[in-house]
């Protein structure tokens, strides 16, 4: 038994070692096909951060192309420019330096002029010295002549046995009317050249001004004829039809004084030399503001009349057009109110110092001021201002009483010049209107004293007095 359970016990142990070599042996093969599936791994993390790394490196490649590319684009535009900026440098140095040229060559007539203005004056000056040393003797021979026809009147009042002092008091006095007659005939004349050749000069400027604003419409419009200068034609038309003074008649009496004004022309020229101030200052504007006057006193009749028969035709082909609207008189309470039928803020519309090419908008506010519902419609704005004003305007509809609608103006000047018209509306119980103003830019120069008054002095004594000039409108100027 013992022999049987020994056999027993080694069959069991030999059982158990085999056991064991088999669980060895599957352990092993367990850590080799981790072992190669670590591997395997390994290398597939291998040849993918290989892959990565290519990528990489051809990014980076892709990039340092692009980048050079962006460099060489950068250098090209560069170039570019630097050719463009030295093209404009040398064609702005070519405009100075001609724009020099220019100046230096109107400085040179300039001085030119001025000694020119020197000469004719030394030499003015040296003709009235020697005219006047020439008057000199001949004065003295007239006195003689009048103090021996004095004898003589003398000798024959007292031959005749008249009043001696009262005959020679009336010669006297006859003599000096004579004197004051003569006189005046050459102030006359002075004064008829003077207006013969304010005239001209005022034509002359009339005819640059139409021919600046029609290069100035006609370079905004593309050279196509507007209907501003048709109707400035009928305008024209209008006051040759109705006024007693067209146009033709300045030309006509312009024919006829042409050798008073060649001799007007010639003396100017003569004079232009030695009348042209040193510097130029306020002086300079005297002829302008006195022709801006004349032209108004004389003109401003006939535009007006013009203006007023524009505006009375634009009127009535609107009131044709509303011919089918209906007006209803408002009656409450028994009796008809009186009194505008909207309430306008502002009551006129003022543009004021504008310049030219810039835009300015200003809007209006339309109240119902009357006592029921009302309607407004815009009819339209003055024939003068169409090519400046714009108006921005939507029927609001049925207003109650007390109920507003806002208007926007917008004006965009092109010319520099003053401006006047009206904006035109219609309502259910009659028509209405916004005056409408543009002032281009002015100087207006005022000193704050009219009199100088030093007082009481003393022989020796030094007095001061400080005038103030004031601008106090928003054009600049100088003065002397």
């Amino acid at each position: 038994l013992e022999m049987w359970r020994i056999e027993t016990e080694q069959g069991k142990y030999e059982a158990l070692h085999k056991q064991l070599q088999k669980d060895e042996e599957e352990l092993e093969t367990q850590y080799q096909e981790k072992a190669e599936a670590r591997i395997h791994k390994e290398k597939i993390a291998a040849l993918q951060a290989e892959e990565n790394q290519l990528s990489r490196k051809k990014k980076e490649e892709e990039a340092q192309k692009e980048c050079e590319e962006r460099h060489k684009k950068m250098l090209e535009v560069a170039k570019k420019n630097r050719e463009k900026a030295v093209s404009f440098l040398r064609k702005s140095m070519a405009r100075i330096h001609e724009e020099n040229a220019k100046e230096g060559v109107k400085t040179q007539e300039h001085m030119e002029r001025r000694i020119q203005a020197v000469l004719s004056l030394k030499n003015s000056i040296t003709s009235n010295r020697e005219k006047l040393q020439a008057l000199q003797p001949w004065n003295k021979a007239m006195a003689l002549e009048a103090k021996k026809e004095e004898l003589k009147m003398k000798e024959a009042t007292l031959a005749e046995g008249g009043n001696v002092a009262k005959e020679i008091f009336l010669h006297k006095r006859q003599l000096q009317h004579e004197r004051e007659k003569q006189a005046f005939r050459e102030q006359q004349k002075s004064r008829k050249i003077e207006i013969v050749s304010r005239i001209l000069q005022e034509k002359a400027s009339i005819c640059k001004q139409k021919n600046r604003q029609s290069c100035t419409k006609a370079s905004k419009s593309g050279g196509k004829l507007t209907d501003s200068l048709l109707w400035r034609r009928k305008t024209w038309h209008y006051i040759e039809k109705t006024c007693g003074h067209p146009a033709g008649a300045i030309s006509q009496v312009s024919k006829g004084d042409d050798v008073l004004c060649e001799s007007v022309e010639d003396e100017k020229e003569k004079d232009k030399t030695l009348v042209e101030p040193e510097f130029p200052g306020l002086w300079s504007q005297e002829y302008d503001l006195h022709k801006v006057k004349v032209v108004s006193n004389k003109d401003m009749d006939t535009k007006q009349v013009a203006l007023s028969a524009m505006k009375n035709e634009n009127f009535e082909k609107k009131m044709e057009e509303f011919q089918t609207t209906v007006f209803h008189k408002q009656i409450v309470s028994g009796h008809e109110p009186k009194g505008r039928t909207f309430y306008r803020k502002p009551s006129y519309v003022h543009f004021k110092d504008f310049d030219v090419g810039k835009i300015y908008k200003k809007k209006i506010v339309l109240t119902n001021a009357s006592y029921s519902v009302n309607f407004c419609r815009l009819v339209g704005i003055s024939e003068c201002l169409k090519d400046f004003i714009s108006i921005q305007f939507e029927p609001p509809g049925k207003m109650s009483p007390g109920m507003s609608c806002e208007v926007g103006v917008t004006f965009k000047p092109a010319i520099d010049e003053n401006l006047e018209g009206e904006v035109m509306f219609m309502a259910q119980t009659g028509s209405f209107s916004v005056p409408l103003k543009c002032t281009a830019k002015t100087c207006i120069l005022a000193l704050d004293k009219v009199l100088i008054d030093f007082g009481t002095h003393v022989v020796g004594e030094t007095i001061l007095r400080t005038i103030n000039l004031t601008n106090n409108g928003a054009l600049g100027t100088r003065f002397k």
